[in-house]
């Protein structure tokens, strides 16, 4: 009911401004296999006759995992007929070879609802990027090249590398080979071992990858689409076999064509959530302003991947809201540059002097 009340009130506000936005994100505040269904065929795009399909998520590394749990994905992934495809990973765990990922993947209950299909058990390509400032190609499953449309089904929670994992990183981490993992990890040093670079080019290296597994699914004959679950919002990964207890309560399911409008609505969902007893942002914001998560996205638009500009479309409501852009709306935290805490879920930026800060985990500059 909180997030509805916040959709319809800042629809009312945007209409009478007469804002316009570009991309189009869809939200359902329902977390069920039958709104998750619901929520793709609003996007009205959906695969030709003939084409093979597959739908990429994250197996999990545990049964105490928050991965999307096979129950609630079969619906969709049966109605398109897809495949469900996984990496291994690049860490030591039950994914790290192809034999334990499969014995992984059966112990989960995906093997009962679709085909699941390693993509690098037979190898890598290399596909092209757009930005060679870090990475020079993509190291991916070789796997990929059996498929002609893509759901990119992603869990949105906090990450403790990235600050927050959703489609962007499902598809640059995600459709990466254990090789490939290795090589944006280390932001281009190496594709043979772990190598930690600095943050931002590793963020940048994320947003690169995930760039060319879209270019390669926006080519003629091919397409991708993208969906966010909001719910089991840990400041963990689903790489992580004992993530920490969510602190802050489900939202919904979000889905576009723009996988940057995607993860920013996402963000945005979480960085103006109205904290109540029992239901907190906190931890979630600090764990993705630490890591400086929101630069993945802004650095993804920068590379012409999508926008951060968006119309958010209740399903349910059949209402538009633009991104959060209404002071009156918004919620702030805010950092001065060294690192210091000012203000906490604030409704407004008044009273702050003149200066430059860090304002929901990106420079601002207060005149």
């Amino acid at each position: 009911m909180k997030n509805r009340l916040y959709l319809l009130t800042l629809a009312s506000i945007l209409a009478t401004a007469g804002y316009a936005q570009n991309s189009t994100v869809y939200f359902t505040k329902d977390i069920t296999p039958e709104s998750l269904v619901r929520i793709y065929e609003a996007l009205g795009v959906a695969p030709q006759q003939g084409q093979r399909v597959a739908v990429k998520i994250s197996t999990g590394e545990s049964s105490q995992s928050n991965h999307l749990r096979p129950e609630f994905i079969k619906n969709l992934v049966q109605k398109v007929g897809g495949n469900i495809v996984e990496c291994n990973t690049a860490y030591g765990g039950n994914r790290s070879t192809t034999a334990r990922h499969k014995q992984a993947i059966e112990q989960r209950g995906y093997g009962e609802i679709a085909t699941v299909d390693i993509m690098d058990e037979d190898g890598t390509i290399n596909l092209p990027v757009t930005d060679t400032k870090h990475i020079q190609y993509d190291i991916v499953g070789s796997h990929i090249q059996n498929y002609d449309f893509m759901i990119n089904l992603a869990h949105f929670k906090g990450h403790a590398m990235g600050g927050f994992g959703g489609v962007l990183k499902n598809q640059s981490i995600g459709c990466a080979s254990t090789s490939g993992k290795y090589y944006i990890h280390s932001a281009g040093q190496s594709s043979t071992r772990w190598i930690t670079a600095a943050q931002d080019p590793f963020l940048e290296s994320m947003a690169a990858a995930a760039q060319a597994v879209h270019n390669y699914f926006k080519q003629e004959g091919r397409e991708i689409i993208y969906i966010n679950v909001m719910n089991n919002l840990s400041v963990d990964c689903d790489c992580d076999g004992s993530p920490a207890t969510p602190q802050m309560n489900d939202i919904g399911i979000l889905a576009s064509t723009d996988p940057v409008a995607l993860d920013k609505a996402c963000l945005d969902l979480v960085f103006n959530h109205q904290n109540t007893t029992g239901d907190s942002n906190s931890a979630l914001v600090s764990r993705i302003e630490r890591l400086h998560g929101t630069h993945t996205v802004s650095y993804a638009e920068q590379l012409g991947l999508g926008s951060q500009s968006y119309t958010l479309v209740d399903v349910n409501e059949v209402s538009a809201v633009s991104g959060p852009e209404v002071e009156a709306s918004h919620r702030y935290n805010v950092y001065s540059l060294d690192g210091k805490k000012l203000l906490t879920n604030a409704a407004r930026l008044e009273g702050l002097a003149k200066g430059t800060y860090i304002v929901n985990g990106e420079k601002r500059i207060i005149e």
